[in-house]
Formats: C-alpha cells, structure tokens, sequence
C-alpha cells in the first residue's frame, strides 16, 4: 500500500446545506468515491485514523450525520430511510453520481438502507460492526429508548461532572483491560450528549430503531439483493455493543459477502487496527467490480427471494 497521505487531525470540515439543514463533512484524496457513515451518537471523526490510508487510493468523503457532531440538530426524520436520502442527496450537490458505502454501528444500518433504496447509485457495501443484522444490542443502547432517560442523561452530562466523568473513561480506556477499549469513543458520544439539541436527535434516532428488547428493524429479509451487490463485513471479536455472532447472520443470509473478524478488536476495528482496515477496504474495492444496477436482474432477484443461497465460512484474522 502506498504511504499515508498527510490528513491532520484537525482536518478542517467543509459543509453545506441541504432542505434547509447544514452538514458538515470531510473531503479527501482522489479517486472513486468512499462515503464512510459514523455510528450512534459518533461523528466523522471516529474515522480520522483510517483517512491517510484510504486517500491514497479514494475520494473520502465522511460526514456527521444530522443530529451529529457539526451537521445540524432539528427536529427531523431521523429513519434510516431519511437518512439514506440524505446522503444520496449529498453526494449528488458534491458531484458524485455513485459510491462504495461504508458504514458502522447506526452508519451501517443506513448504508445497507442506502444500496436498498438506491442501487444504482451503489457500487459496493462495506459494514462495520453494522446493526440491523439481529435483535440483540447492548443494554446502553436499550436505555436510550426508555421514558425520562433524557432528564438522566441531562442530569448526568452537567458541567460540574462532565472533565472527570469523561477523563475517567478514557484512562480506562488505556489501561488495556477487558472491555474497555472502546470507552475512549464512549467518552466523546457522553460529551456530546450535553448538548440538548444533539440529545434529542441521538434518542430519535434510537427510537426509530431500537426498544427495551432489542433492535427492532431488520435488513436480514433483503440482505439476499447483495448477490448482485459487492459486500464486505469487519467486525471486532470483542464487541460489546453489536456480539460478533452477528457476523453468522451475513454468513447465512449473504453468502457472497466477506466477512472478517478481526482479533484484539471491539466495536470499533476501524480504530483498533487502521492500517489493516484500509487495507481490507482498499483490497475489497481492487478486488470486485462495481456492482452494475440493471432493472430485470433487481426484479428477478425480488421475485426469486432468498432461494439457493449457501452459506460460506469467515475470515478469522489477528488483526
């Protein structure tokens, strides 16, 4: 792989509008087209460490979702169909007619909406640790749903608590014990919760597809339309969020994705391990052909349903 470009990690955002809502988001390299969507309550820079990389090689461009991070914080559609409209419409004011879609956590659950309502503007999928591949979630998440939490977490992101309780997650997070690797990016999505407005959305949001029992919308009765959709999956062997046993789900329901699962990894494997995530992305795009939209195969393929599809084995990796 060629060496990294220079992307600071002040890398200054861009933005626009759109329907009257401004979205930040970052540009660079050269290239085709990378769209890398953050997860829940994330922004766009859970994937700084992978930008060098990937600029070598791609057009990246990562945006906060609405409701995230820099983006704006109505009082808006926050589905994942309103969302993967969005980013076709943003993609499209930047000049870009199709894409690889790569998306974690939340951000994968709008990229699998993404090539559904839109697969001729889609060329392939990537998910990362996505959800909407099962029920199960964790129970964090769950609370989200639950009536007065936002008084709690409003009650518990004041300004007197705030430096200690986001100082204390993040020197867990290098102490490299178990289960802690992740809290570096719990600490920033409990920073970003102070901000009522960005509370508001991040528990729209998780309503639209979670409850107290679990995720509630799944991708898995269509995940049968990747067989004309170059697919790839990464996730951490460690994930506390999203289990890992997801991954038999994209095995059984999408037998010509790849899937690897990466050792010494969480819920975030694009943080964990950069270099061997770009690398994956940037073999997966070298190593497939863009997906080609033709109407009578969608058709064919919606009429047929998931018949004769034959699960393969994943790919276990050190990382």
């Amino acid at each position: 792989m060629p060496s990294p470009v220079e992307v600071p990690e002040d890398l200054p955002m861009d933005s626009l509008v759109l329907h009257g809502h401004r979205r930040a988001y970052y540009r660079c390299g050269e290239g085709p087209l990378l769209l890398l969507l953050h997860g829940l309550g994330c922004d766009a820079t859970t994937w700084l460490p992978v930008l060098p990389r990937l600029a070598t090689r791609f057009t990246v461009i990562a945006p906060d979702l609405l409701g995230h991070g820099r983006s704006d914080k109505p009082r808006a559609d926050y589905s994942l169909g309103g969302y993967a409209n969005g980013m076709r419409d943003l993609i499209t004011v930047l000049g870009f007619d199709r894409a690889t879609v790569v998306g974690h956590s939340f951000g994968g659950g709008v990229a699998m909406q993404f090539a559904y309502q839109f697969p001729e503007r889609t060329e392939r999928l990537a998910l990362v640790a996505p959800g909407g591949l099962g029920a199960e979630v964790s129970w964090a998440v769950r609370a989200l749903t639950l009536p007065g939490m936002g008084a709690v977490i409003g009650a518990a992101t004041r300004p007197v608590l705030r430096p200690a309780v986001a100082g204390a997650l993040r020197g867990l997070a290098r102490t490299g014990l178990p289960h802690t690797q992740d809290l570096g990016e719990v600490a920033g999505i409990y920073e970003q919760m102070a901000d009522p407005t960005a509370r508001s959305a991040i528990r729209h949001v998780v309503r639209a597809v979670v409850d107290w029992r679990g995720q509630v919308v799944t991708m898995t009765d269509r995940a049968y339309l990747t067989r004309q959709l170059p697919t790839c999956v990464v996730w951490g062997v460690d994930d506390d969020v999203i289990p890992v046993g997801h991954a038999a789900e994209v095995r059984a329901s999408a037998p010509d994705a790849q899937v690897h699962v990466l050792r010494d990894a969480a819920h975030f494997p694009h943080r964990d391990h950069p270099d061997r995530f770009a690398e994956i992305i940037t073999d997966f795009v070298a190593g497939t052909r863009p997906a080609s939209y033709r109407r009578a195969r969608f058709r064919s393929l919606l009429a047929r349903g998931d018949i004769g599809l034959t699960p393969v084995a994943d790919r276990a990796e050190a990382g």
